[in-house]
């Protein structure tokens, strides 16, 4: 998830308000783990339809107020079955899916096979324009739906979908995938309830789900106010009243307002305090590994960056970049430098290889001259690296980047950054094609599974390919490993597939990143999960 997140498919209400109490900005505790918490965010992109999702901060919210066919366990990431009551195959590419009894949206209207038919018809369409239609794209009959190069849509609905009754339907894909149902704890997949055909504006002001949490304001560039549902049916029940979504275009200032008292939860601490951080928190402090990369990506639809010799300069950047000494000293060594375009916490087994890139990934000013040199120099004798500069720590590390290229090609000149107000902002210039030099593309897993820090970001016309950029080896090798349904050959064709990506440089692997979060005194319980998102319904408040 575009932190994002998909490839030929491929990683948010109540009426009445509760009444706010005075403590940590999130509502005071009532005892054994309620009360109503705060903590930072940041707008999402779009509104919050689980298929036209791909980026953090929205997903953050869907993760809350729905529940999918399966559900990525909270401390290990694995894939289990939270809707679903089985799904069985005889072949890797006819599907029947049967899901439990007595699940409800909070509007009370039931969730049945045809809430995730409908949802998932609906998410494919081209009319609809959704974001996440491509995780759709193995079902059969996608290219009617979602037809590609400007075709006519010659239908509304997937083929491949069939409901059989109120608890049951069936999934015929295009081509074999053996790890199909693996993929499908992804929020484009969430069940959608009537209410969003019947009132689709209604629904964008109050999204309504069958999650542990409802929706129940959303004020743009303030606040989003989630509370409990108690009707829900999973296991996983909110531990506490509430969360309030606080929207801060600064993580520094969130950091301070924790500080003060005015905020229980900050998930990501900000680069600048991480040298105090401990001293400040103590054991209200968490660092650990997560599922996320941060690369720089390019923009393959302007000519300068796909022409011949554009490779060499991109990796005579890669090797410009002294990825250690911006950890180490940035990031206080909650990063760790890229070696592949995947995340250690695949594990070899997973497919991550912490040689895969190389050299090219190993600072090197000398060889990084030479080779910029022979790509015929930088597009218009400057790069410009464009972030979001609301969030993320951005500034810093972009600024180091470019002072270590600057160094490395002997020209102080030669990497500049380019601030962008706003996520949503950012996110809006990328989907829209207007970035003309590299930019910040940080990857949130949205599984655990090699396929999708490929597929999603590298495929042709894959949904998060925001650079757009294209090689039939890669994709060949891709339809390949998805269609293999022994799991060690299918890891080793998504590496070869890996190597595509590292022989063209598509895109420059900078670090891996831990998850990081700090909280008040009123909170236990903290726990983020491998997708570095706080585990919210497990929080609670005293």
């Amino acid at each position: 998830m575009r932190g994002a997140t998909h490839a030929k498919w491929a990683a948010c209400t109540v009426a009445v308000a509760l009444a706010a109490t005075a403590c940590g900005g999130g509502g005071g505790g009532n005892g054994g783990g309620g009360g109503v918490l705060s903590s930072s965010w940041g707008d999402p992109q779009n509104p919050l339809e689980p298929a036209n999702t791909n980026e953090v901060q929205g997903g953050k919210v869907l993760d809350m107020i729905f529940r999918g066919l399966k559900r990525y366990n909270p401390k290990t990431g694995a894939a289990e079955d939270m809707l679903a009551q089985s799904i069985d195959t005889s072949d890797s590419q006819n599907f029947k899916i049967t899901i439990k009894k007595g699940w409800k949206f909070s509007n009370g209207e039931p969730v049945t096979a045809a809430s995730f038919v409908d949802a998932w018809n609906y998410g494919a369409s081209l009319k609809n324009n959704q974001k996440n239609a491509y995780f759709f794209g193995y079902i059969d009959g996608y290219d009617k739906v979602h037809p590609e190069d400007g075709g006519k849509q010659s239908a509304d609905t997937l083929s491949g979908l069939k409901v059989v009754d109120d608890t049951a339907f069936t999934v015929k894909l295009t081509q074999k995938f053996s790890t199909f149902p693996d993929t499908l704890g992804y929020a484009a997949y969430a069940p959608l309830p009537k209410a969003f055909y019947d009132d689709h504006a209604g629904w964008i002001k109050k999204p309504v789900g069958n999650g542990p949490y409802q929706v129940q304001s959303y004020a743009k560039g303030s606040q989003m106010s989630l509370r409990k549902w108690d009707g829900y049916a999973g296991s996983d029940k909110a531990q506490n009243d509430g969360v309030d979504l606080k929207v801060y275009t600064d993580n520094n200032t969130a950091y301070t307002d924790l500080m003060a008292g005015n905020l229980d939860l900050v998930d990501d601490v900000p680069a600048a305090q991480l040298k105090n951080v401990k001293s400040d928190l103590g054991d209200r402090y968490l660092n650990t590994p997560a599922g996320i990369i941060q690369t720089l990506a390019f923009p393959y639809y302007d000519k300068n960056w796909n022409k011949s010799g554009s490779d060499k300069v991109r990796q005579g950047l890669s090797m410009a970049i002294n990825r250690k000494q911006i950890t180490d000293t940035i990031f206080q060594k909650t990063r760790t430098p890229a070696t592949d375009w995947t995340s250690p916490v695949l594990g070899k087994e997973g497919g991550f290889d912490e040689s895969l890139c190389g050299s090219a990934c190993s600072y090197d000013p000398g060889q990084a001259k030479k080779l910029v040199q022979e790509g015929g120099g930088l597009p218009g004798g400057q790069v410009k690296i464009s972030y979001n500069a609301d969030t993320g720590s951005h500034k810093e590390w972009v600024d180091a980047v470019c002072n270590s290229i600057n160094n490395a090609l002997g020209n102080d000149k030669a990497c500049v950054g380019n601030p962008i107000g706003t996520f949503a902002d950012f996110r809006n210039q990328i989907t829209q094609k207007k970035m003309t030099g590299p930019f910040r593309a940080g990857w949130q897993m949205d599984y655990p599974l090699i396929q999708n820090f490929l597929q999603p970001l590298y495929y042709t016309n894959a949904s998060s390919n925001d650079g757009k950029w294209s090689n039939k080896d890669f994709d060949k090798l891709v339809d390949q490993a998805n269609q293999e349904t022994d799991t060690a050959k299918a890891v080793g064709l998504f590496q070869n597939a890996e190597k595509v990506v590292r022989d063209n440089m598509a895109a420059i692997p900078l670090w891996y990143q831990n998850g990081s979060a700090g909280w008040s005194d009123r909170l236990s319980n903290v726990a983020l999960n491998p997708f570095s998102v706080p585990v919210y319904n497990e929080i609670k408040v005293s």
